[in-house]
């Protein structure tokens, strides 16, 4: 098996403290058209490391690490549908993680992730929805 990453990134016309606010909750992609569903699973908060979601009745994703002081999220992409299904890779973790650009008070957004598989099918697949996601993050806080 072969380790695979993606790397995305993106300036957001708004302070980071803003847009942190738009993506803590693990729960709560309502800012989104790429996620058309994105269903709580148990009973922890959207905040709360262990807390499970199901986006778009495929992806099964758990919260790995929440961090209000550093804007960050990391998780995991436990299965879904091929090319990221447990039978393709293994130890999926996503990173959200913004940060401040002090000079005109907007936020540099980047979106990685990492995997081990067989074959780098997944990376396309990974890379198009994380730029799609960023994307509809900076045109939510009007940029």
């Amino acid at each position: 098996m072969q380790v695979f990453r993606t790397y995305q990134s993106i300036r957001v016309a708004a302070p980071a403290e803003q847009v942190w606010r738009t993506v803590r909750d693990f729960h709560d992609l309502s800012w989104s058209t790429t996620i058309t569903s994105c269903e709580a699973i148990g009973g922890k908060l959207g905040d709360v490391v262990g807390a499970q979601r199901l986006l778009n009745s495929a992806f099964a994703e758990t919260l790995i690490e929440h961090n209000d002081g550093t804007y960050t999220i990391r998780y995991s992409i436990d299965d879904g549908p091929n090319p990221v299904s447990a039978g393709d890779v293994k130890e999926y973790i996503g990173h959200l993680k913004l940060r401040p650009i002090t000079q005109d008070n907007t936020t540099f957004a980047e979106w990685t992730s990492s995997w081990k598989s067989e074959d780098d099918a997944a990376v396309a697949f990974c890379g198009g929805i994380y730029n799609a996601l960023l994307s509809e993050l900076a045109a939510h806080h009007g940029g």
